[in-house]
């Protein structure tokens, strides 16, 4: 705004507050509710497939943006080749991106491709997409070496004239940390290009403390901290499902969520974006 544009702005409001006196203080944002869900693709804790049960368990959350981990889409008999991400974001009347990790071909000629990967269902509306690529360890391929693959998605959120970056990830699930220790840097590469207020939620198959998740806190804050441990969902005994948010972004509350929809329990968290 130009100076001259400032200073007629600072005259009228000054006019304003002497004729109708002190404005009364600006009310706080609302939060926006924020989670995350590995649902398993579609199946509980019993290891029955049950989507309706996983969109209880989503729609008891009451979130406003979710990320979803192991999202089949017509990927096999598992999960009766639903398309889970389109389904869910319909049941809970939701705005729905899904990014694979893998996309194979159809089981048959002229079915559907089989597809795995992430989602974000949105109650605002979703202004841009990415399907990023990092490092990745197929397990696809008998013989995996590490290479760029899909599956870390992005989605600008537009949050009540707010562009919220929001991202969903899955992370490499081995005991050596090596590759999820280059997942974190290439992740950190894309939220570095980014402005504004960023949210990353997902499966990180570590627990915050782990040392190939250190580079995180130098850019991001543990949203969830107190919130209790995630996996396995019946007797969870790590916290490796987690909300991190940027600086600009305030935590009001967060909290694990017992429930045995996925063999993983969801995390949600109420925050403040500026």
């Amino acid at each position: 705004m130009h100076t001259s544009l400032c200073r007629a702005a600072a005259v009228v409001s000054a006019l304003s507050l002497a004729v109708l006196g002190a404005a009364p203080a600006e009310a706080a944002p609302p939060p926006l509710r924020v989670a995350t869900y590995n649902i398993h693709a579609g199946a509980g804790e019993d290891g029955v497939f049950d989507l309706e049960r996983t969109a209880a368990a989503l729609r008891d959350l009451h979130a406003d943006v979710i990320g979803l981990e192991e999202a089949d889409v017509h990927w096999g008999e598992r999960s009766e080749f639903a398309d889970e991400a389109h389904a869910l974001a319909a049941k809970l009347r939701m705005r729905v991106f899904f990014a694979p990790i893998y996309d194979l071909d159809p089981a048959a000629p002229g079915q559907p491709r089989r597809r795995f990967g992430v989602a974000i269902l949105s109650r605002f509306p979703v202004l841009a997409t990415e399907n990023h690529e990092i490092t990745r360890l197929s397990t696809q391929d008998p013989d995996p070496v590490p290479a760029p693959a899909p599956g870390f998605a992005e989605a600008v959120v537009a949050v009540r004239g707010t562009f919220v970056h929001f991202y969903a990830t899955h992370l490499d699930y081995r005991p050596d940390p090596a590759v999820r220790a280059r997942q974190v840097a290439d992740m950190l590469a894309v939220l570095g290009q980014d402005r504004g207020p960023k949210i990353l939620v997902g499966d990180f198959n570590a627990d915050a403390a782990a040392p190939e998740l250190g580079p995180l806190w130098t850019n991001l804050r543990d949203a969830a901290a107190g919130a209790g441990a995630t996996y396995p969902a019946a007797d969870p005994a790590s916290r490796i499902d987690l909300v991190t948010v940027s600086p600009d972004v305030r935590v009001v509350g967060a909290r694990t969520v017992a429930t045995l929809a996925s063999d993983h329990r969801p995390v949600v968290a109420d925050v403040v974006v500026r």
